[in-house]
């Protein structure tokens, strides 16, 4: 297949990420050329812009990127957004209630240009750590009620367990919840994931006839490759995104980028 005619995006942690969090030398080759065939490479990630800066400087994307867990669209070239989507207010209500049950759990609020940690714990710190994000520590009846693009709890695998079933009880309505790692939880905007914001960034760049390819690992990825042309689950991805995918791949400490590229470049 002509590379002209493709548009593939990635999840970044789990996926295009080592474990060790680096990009492999070929897959960044196998990015490279991609590109030079006419192929439109970017990045799906759950993290905010501030948090993903570091890698899109180094894949440096010719397009936008989805950010948010699809909640927005952000030019990073630019340094602007180019579409968003956001919470509704009432939602610093689900925080307190959930906080009630769990009071040792973390949370961050996501805004565009600000990340906000009214409860701090080890898990949350060392997610900060990760993208070397400095947080806004008020309180959460200081935080501005609008500008919301989402909010994640974070804690232990069980504690997140249970959260999510508690989210999912129907008390919790009105967002999309979503399970982003063993150890977050995130509320996003009504009807928001990551295909909503691929669907998004394709109609800006007006691909709408490019062949569109998606790979993930995880449950935040499901939807996107669930909605691809061509979904990809890399071999470390649970069983669940693995079904939803046409195709598996090697693991991220393998090569996978690498693969699908050739894969794409070996269809009829």
């Amino acid at each position: 297949m002509d590379f002209n005619d493709v548009i593939f995006m990635t999840d970044l942690d789990g996926t295009l990420l080592t474990d060790k969090k680096e990009i492999l030398p070929c897959d960044m080759e196998a990015i490279e050329r991609f590109r030079r065939g006419g192929g439109i490479f970017t990045i799906a990630t759950g993290r905010g812009c501030s948090m993903a800066k570091k890698i899109a400087n180094i894949i440096c994307p010719d397009v936008p990127a989805v950010v948010f867990n699809g909640a927005a669209v952000y030019d990073f070239k630019a340094n602007d957004f180019l579409w968003h989507c956001e919470i509704d207010s009432h939602t610093k209500e689900y925080i307190h209630s959930i906080m009630a049950e769990f009071p040792g759990i973390g949370v961050e609020v996501l805004c565009e240009k600000t990340v906000y940690v009214p409860f701090m714990n080890d898990f949350e710190q060392r997610h900060l750590d990760m993208g070397g994000v400095i947080p806004d520590r008020r309180p959460l009846d200081e935080i501005p009620d609008s500008g919301w693009l989402k909010f994640l709890f974070t804690a232990d695998p069980d504690t997140i367990d249970e959260i999510e079933k508690l989210t999912a009880s129907g008390d919790y309505g009105g967002v999309c919840w979503i399970r982003s790692a063993d150890v977050f939880c995130e509320c996003l905007p009504n009807g928001v994931d990551k295909s909503r914001g691929f669907s998004e960034l394709i109609k800006i760049l007006h691909a709408e006839n490019r062949f569109s390819v998606a790979a993930g690992d995880y449950k935040n990825d499901t939807a996107m490759i669930k909605n691809a042309n061509l979904g990809v689950a890399v071999g470390n991805a649970l069983d669940e995104v693995k079904a939803a995918a046409d195709i598996v791949v090697c693991d991220n400490n393998s090569g996978s980028i690498a693969e699908i590229i050739d894969y794409i470049e070996n269809l009829n």
